[in-house]
């Protein structure tokens, strides 16, 4: 398949898939879970559910260079849920969501500097809409105390270029690998660094199966470690880390209208108004990008 909107599409729901996380996070921490376990056995599920589906399914060899750049790859994608957790210990969610939502200019940055592509008018124009609606959407207008920690801040910015690193690697190494395969790998080098800094206890205390644990592994090992990567790794070569970072962007949207759903927290007004902007922001580029494709065919 050679249509723009579909791989628009994956991009988008890659980015749904992140903003899920947050809700179930808040559930496990609810429920006495601490970091270190929530996010160990995150990547520890994602990895097992992986390579489970890759070796009863048709497997393909991976040359052992490519392997290990996907492994290596995993680190910026366990860094930008590690560095996320870590600011929240400093700032308050609303800012700490905002520092990670750095990654929109950042992936517009980046893809001018590494591909020597200047983005065009309407995605920067996009990552200031986007920008604006994050303010709105988090309700940054409405809090009367802001409190900006120097390590908060750092530990913010640091997610948000893992993210983008994650994004770009995405669509640009190992492309000659299936996404599956592709994902398994990435997933495997993520959990491994993951343990590096968090040993996972749980797999030998009994936590896992002895609690809940296992299925918070699960759910957010889907909607945090399988789809965004086999999502991204076949859109991000198709559309650009340019254009799929901010496709990505819906995971604010996403992450707000799961608050109200699952954990019926009150959203404003403002804040709703803060979603359709970001909607806006997103569709923005795909909407121009139509009228040119329609242009050129004329």
């Amino acid at each position: 398949m050679n249509k723009p909107w579909f791989y628009a599409l994956l991009a988008f729901l890659g980015g749904c898939s992140f903003g899920i996380l947050s809700t179930f996070v808040k559930i496990a921490y609810a429920h006495g879970f601490t970091p270190a376990q929530v996010v160990g056995s995150q990547f520890f599920g994602g990895a097992v559910m992986l390579w489970v589906v890759y070796l009863l399914g048709k497997k393909q060899k991976i040359k052992l260079s490519a392997a290990g750049k996907l492994l290596a790859s995993g680190i910026a994608m366990a860094g930008s849920g590690l560095c996320y957790y870590k600011s929240l210990q400093y700032l308050d969610a609303s800012i700490a969501i905002i520092m990670l939502f750095q990654f929109t200019w950042m992936g517009l940055f980046a893809e001018w500097m590494l591909d020597r592509k200047r983005p065009g008018k309407e995605k920067w124009l996009s990552a200031l809409i986007l920008f604006i609606g994050s303010l709105l959407a988090v309700n940054l207008f409405g809090s009367s105390e802001i409190s900006l920690p120097l390590p908060g801040i750092l530990w913010g910015v640091t997610a948000a270029i893992s993210f983008t690193a994650f994004i770009f690697l995405s669509g640009r190494v190992a492309v000659e690998v299936p996404p599956l395969a592709k994902s398994m790998l990435m997933s495997t080098g993520a959990f491994i660094f993951v343990s590096i800094i968090f040993p996972p206890a749980f797999l030998v205390d009994g936590t896992l199966f002895g609690t809940e644990l296992y299925r918070y592994a699960l759910i957010l090992g889907l909607f945090g470690v399988i789809l965004p990567p086999v999502l991204f790794s076949i859109s991000m070569p198709k559309i650009g880390s340019g254009l799929g970072t901010i496709l990505s962007s819906s995971e604010l949207p996403t992450a707000v209208f799961m608050s109200v759903v699952v954990l019926h927290e009150y959203v404003s007004f403002i804040q709703w108004l803060g979603v359709v902007v970001v909607l806006g922001g997103i569709a923005l580029p795909n909407l121009t990008g139509k009228r040119r494709r329609r242009r050129t065919n004329m």
